[in-house]
This record gives C-alpha cells, structure tokens and sequence, in this order.
C-alpha cells in the first residue's frame, strides 16, 4: 500500500519572500496534499517546478511512512519482587554502614 496519483492535489503558486525577480512572476512553489489523510507537503526552494515538485512528493513520501509506521509493542519495564528485595536489601546494608561510620566519627570528637 503507497501513494497513488489519483489520491493527490498538486497546486501550484508563487513563492513567496525574498529572491528577487525569479520568485516573484514563476509559478514555481508546489504544494501536494494527500486527499484521503489530509497529509500536506509544500516545496518552494527551488527555482524549477518539478524540482519542487519532486521534493514536496519525498517530504509527503516521508510523512506517509512516519504516520503509518508500525510501532513497536512496548516491555514491561517493571521490576520484579525478586529484584526490588535485593535493591531494598542492600540499600539497608549500606545506610547500616554509613551509620556505623557516623557513630564512630561522633564517638572520636
């Protein structure tokens, strides 16, 4: 499944913002919309049509993919009992030995 030519709408228009005498009287901006998503892509660097209208089509091209892409199904990114236990169990161990050093600074001033 992929773009066909009769799903899309090609205008095209004059470019617009600085350049001078070239983009001002060509009609050399393209804008493609891909009718049944409603997916846009406008092109309009380019001094040449089909230049533009090559890009506008990889840019729509690229938005296609990225909408239809199929995602990854997600891990469970949990812990499990076993683990947290051995993490709660050290974490006791080690707060055990920094009390200890506490009390052995105290115990020397």
């Amino acid at each position: 499944m992929g773009i066909e030519a009769k799903e899309l709408r090609i205008e095209c228009t004059k470019s617009s913002g600085p350049g001078g005498q070239h983009k001002n009287k060509r009609f050399t901006a393209v804008r493609i919309t891909h009718l049944p998503t409603g997916l846009v892509a406008v092109a309009k660097g380019e001094r040449s049509q089909a230049q533009n209208k090559k890009v506008a089509l990889e840019q729509l091209r690229a938005k296609w993919r990225e909408k239809f892409k199929e995602r990854k199904k997600r891990l469970a990114t949990r812990r499990s009992y076993a683990a947290r236990e051995r993490i709660l169990k050290e974490k006791k161990r080690r707060s055990l030995i920094k009390g200890a050093r506490r009390e052995k600074f105290k115990a020397d001033e």
